[in-house]
């Protein structure tokens, strides 16, 4: 049997090779970040060559029962994900949320790559997808930051060309540089337990950071970006621009945050999560951002208790390249011109951590699949990850963006029953439930049999 060549190191790419491998594939896993005479070669938004790396934020989203991002996950963990068992090892307090260390996030799953026989490790670039190789099959998930070569190849082979947009990263700050006079901890949106740092604003304070936020220099605009942001990942002050309450209704947004030292509410909030386990550095959720790093600190310690704050890591934008999914994929994420080749991750068109592993496990399955000689049975529509994908490549080719997974991409439940059942926590746990059940008797169809230990 020939192998399956798996491009990419992120979070789809491991996913599959360890998926894959785990059903008794041969796996060649092709990564170009590389250590190159003792330094590392790198994208512009990585800073290790580990699989794996988490850039943006560490959140992997809700763990609350019956949400959208709890049920993907759910139907994860029963498929045996390896990234979802690792996040799971190596997940920090995060309230109603699943965040992990993603330092020690990143080494378990480099180790459980190198730990892996049927898997080998090659560190260089791919630029070519022949069409006769030594490979039975070839997994994309080449992500954000696929190269130009490797782009430029994917146009030769689909005739169609690709998408791209930009995506952001949110600052980190010490935790010990943190004025913890002037903050106070408790739960996102009283969900969950208090593991979030909270800096409050009254309308004041608020009114002079936005102030400064809305005259802060832009970072130089490289010739290969352009404005064409992800509605959902969108810099802050793109949202600060849009009005002087966008933040305050986004991440600044202050409900449920009463501050318990004076009772009230406050006008706005900056909220901080945890990095890792030791605690010794916060993020600042939502607050991704293309400024130049010297306006970044200046603006950013307007911020009540981030005054003297020092920064780990400043905001900064990268590249987000996907394919046309609607155009160019089937059901088995197989591309229709070249059905040798799987897409997944973010290329494939999904949007987040959580939804990049789901497409690197079910092209890992499907990839298998077909190494066997059988012809894989797409996922049901009915669940979580068959709605992840039923949209990607159902969706309006013309105006197709990148999606996360939310109740909107689920069937609704029969009209008969919508009509029954008007709480809508209600619906989605029935959603879920039939979602769950379906997502069960396809994978028990699957060959869990044959899945080594």
């Amino acid at each position: 049997m020939k192998k399956i060549r798996i491009i990419g190191g992120g979070l789809a790419g491991p996913e599959a090779a360890l998926t894959a491998a785990r059903l008794g594939c041969a796996v060649d896993l092709y990564e170009m970040r590389a250590m190159v005479d003792g330094k590392p070669r790198l994208t512009p938004a990585h800073q290790t060559t580990e699989f794996g790396e988490l850039v943006c934020s560490n959140s992997l989203k809700s763990e609350s029962p019956n949400t959208a991002p709890w049920l993907l996950k759910q139907e994860m963990r029963r498929a045996g994900s390896a990234l979802m068992r690792i996040a799971d090892e190596t997940a920090v307090p995060a309230g109603h949320a699943l965040a992990v260390d993603r330092v020690e996030f990143s080494r378990r799953i480099t180790e459980a790559i190198a730990a892996e026989p049927l898997i080998r490790v090659i560190r260089e670039e791919v630029t070519r997808l022949e069409a006769e190789s030594d490979y039975a099959l070839t997994i994309l998930a080449t992500g954000p930051l696929t190269s130009d070569a490797l782009c430029a190849e994917i146009e030769r082979i689909t005739g169609s060309g690709h998408l791209a947009f930009y995506d952001s990263i949110s600052p980190i700050v010490e935790a010990d540089s943190i004025d913890m006079e002037k903050v106070y901890f408790a739960a996102r949106w009283e969900k969950g337990t208090a593991d979030y740092i909270n800096c409050p604003m009254d309308r004041a304070e608020f009114d002079r950071f936005l102030d400064a936020l809305l005259e802060a220099e832009p970072a130089e605009t490289k010739k290969w970006e352009t404005a064409d942001y992800f509605e959902g990942c969108l810099p802050i002050e793109i949202l600060a621009w849009r009005g002087r309450d966008t933040l305050r209704f986004g991440p600044m947004k202050p409900v449920g945050l009463r501050d318990p030292r004076t009772g009230k509410t406050p006008w706005a909030v900056v909220q901080l999560r945890k990095e890792n386990l030791r605690a010794d550095s916060y993020n600042l959720v939502g607050f991704q951002n293309h400024l130049k790093f010297g306006e970044q600190a200046r603006v950013l310690r307007l911020i009540p208790g981030l005054e003297n704050a020092r920064f780990l890591r400043y905001g900064q934008i990268h590249r987000n390249t996907y394919v046309c999914a609607p155009v160019l994929l089937d059901e088995t994420l197989r591309l229709k011109c070249a059905p040798r080749i799987l897409i997944a991750g973010q290329l494939s068109g999904v949007e987040g951590y959580t939804e990049s592993i789901a497409t690197g496990l079910l092209a890992g399955i499907y990839a298998a699949k077909l190494a066997h000689g059988e012809e894989p049975v797409p996922v049901p529509r009915a669940s979580a990850l068959g709605s992840l994908v039923h949209y990607i490549i159902h969706a309006d080719a013309r105006n197709f963006q990148p999606a996360n997974m939310t109740f909107d991409l689920l069937e609704p439940l029969e009209e008969e029953l919508r009509k029954k059942v008007r709480d809508k926590k209600e619906r989605h746990r029935l959603q879920c439930e039939r979602s769950l059940a379906a997502f069960d008797s396809w994978w028990a169809a699957q060959t869990q049999p044959k899945l080594q230990d």
